[in-house]
């Protein structure tokens, strides 16, 4: 089967690695100079030839590749512009919640500032402030103080901070507990779990600092046994996909379920629509059963595999550059790829990569690459990871130390 996966960051990496696992032919448009199999800038998905279609990022999604492609009869996994618009808006997301009886925040959505003011005002710290439109990971405030979240409201209805994604704000009560990611498989009619997850969003340790793309990763989580992840899919994915079913939506793709787990058991902060960046590189890896064939059967909307995964544990850390997440530097050398490579269990997932005329490796983006590692427990996989990642150097180099910790 020749497959192809839309995307050009660590988690595009991370599909092809797996999806190449056996004798399929996997190719990446665009992709990036790391990765192989790599189109480069040029040619359009719908003008690539393949058996299969994995569409990465949400932004295509939300513009409606997943239909473009269907409508020229290529089998896709990846929702509709109807499905997509789950991530989309996060207003609309909250309102198919409710109706799904989904326990989640209380939430407002806005688009003038004093209403979203009050509204914040009658909720207790900590105070939750989302762009309504897609941020790329970045459009979130959580603060305990009221006057950088009203600083916040006002500057994205503005505009200044991220254009029209932010003219709409949606205002949500701040839950307490540790995150949980759940990435599912869904046909339409059914859903299956991938092995759950944990990400990073702050960029400085102790989750300090704004907001990112995430900064690394760690599956599987101690404490979340059978019984969370039972609830998890009852409670949260499988109303969620059967309200896309009633309101006329064949959802083929991946529901990612951002979690608290509370006191009060699992609650969803979000939903996204395709595969986590970064869960994917750390659940991936663990994954025993054909991925090719899970994607396929889910594109098809008749899933049937149950997806199995290795007891190994998965470590995930960012490499960013100097400036990231506001202004990344870009055209910096990067340095000890083939010693990280070399680190027992790791391997390294490109992202925001180019090349120069000399063939080197140079940073074009934030988040630059990701060192991934497995090994027969968290811990090791934590030391074989940042023993990778001391490893790797280029100008203005940082990552959080506290992965996994």
């Amino acid at each position: 089967m020749r497959v192809l996966v839309v995307g050009s960051g660590g988690r595009e990496a991370a599909l092809a690695e797996a999806l190449g696992r056996g004798d399929d032919e996997v190719v990446v448009t665009p992709g990036n100079p790391g990765i192989p199999g790599s189109t480069g800038p040029g040619p359009e998905p719908e003008d690539v030839e393949a058996d299969l279609v994995v569409i990465g990022p949400e932004v295509p999604l939300v513009a409606g590749l997943a239909d473009r492609l269907r409508a020229r009869g290529r089998l896709v996994l990846g929702p509709g512009a109807d499905g997509a618009r789950l991530e989309g808006s996060k207003a609309w997301m909250k309102d198919l919640l409710h109706a799904a009886e989904v326990s989640t925040a209380r939430s407002g959505a806005f688009t003038e500032p004093q209403p979203a003011i009050d509204f914040m005002c009658s909720l207790p710290p900590p105070y939750v402030v989302k762009t309504d439109g897609l941020a790329a990971g970045k459009g979130v405030l959580v603060t305990s103080d009221p006057a950088e979240a009203e600083e916040d409201v006002r500057a994205k209805l503005a505009g200044t901070s991220f254009g029209e994604a932010g003219r709409t704000v949606v205002i949500e009560e701040g839950f307490v507990g540790p995150e949980l990611s759940v990435l599912a498989l869904c046909d339409g009619q059914r859903a299956v779990p991938l092995t759950p997850a944990r990400d990073y969003k702050r960029v400085g340790d102790g989750d300090t600092g704004p907001n990112t793309g995430g900064m690394g990763a760690f599956s599987p989580v101690p404490g979340v046994d059978e019984a969370v992840m039972g609830q998890v899919m009852d409670r949260a994915v499988l109303p969620t996909l059967a309200a896309l079913r009633r309101r006329g939506i064949d959802y083929r793709g991946v529901l990612y379920a951002g979690l608290m787990l509370t006191s009060e058991g699992p609650k969803v902060i979000e939903f996204n629509v395709r595969f986590g960046d970064p869960e994917t590189q750390v659940v991936l890896p663990r994954l025993r059963t054909d991925l090719v064939a899970l994607c396929a059967e889910a594109a098809a909307g008749g899933l049937r595999i149950e997806p199995t995964f290795t007891d190994e544990a998965a470590v995930t850390v960012a490499c960013a550059t100097k400036g990231y997440p506001v202004s990344p530097n870009v055209g910096d050398v990067v340095e000890g790829v083939d010693a990280a490579a070399a680190v027992p269990g790791v391997s390294l997932h490109w992202a925001g990569v180019d090349r120069d005329r000399e063939g080197r490796f140079v940073t074009a983006g934030g988040r630059v690459l990701w060192v991934t590692a497995l090994g027969p427990d968290l811990t090791t996989a934590r030391q074989r990871a940042y023993d990778g990642v001391g490893r790797i150097s280029f100008a203005g180099m940082h990552n959080r130390e506290d992965i996994a910790a």
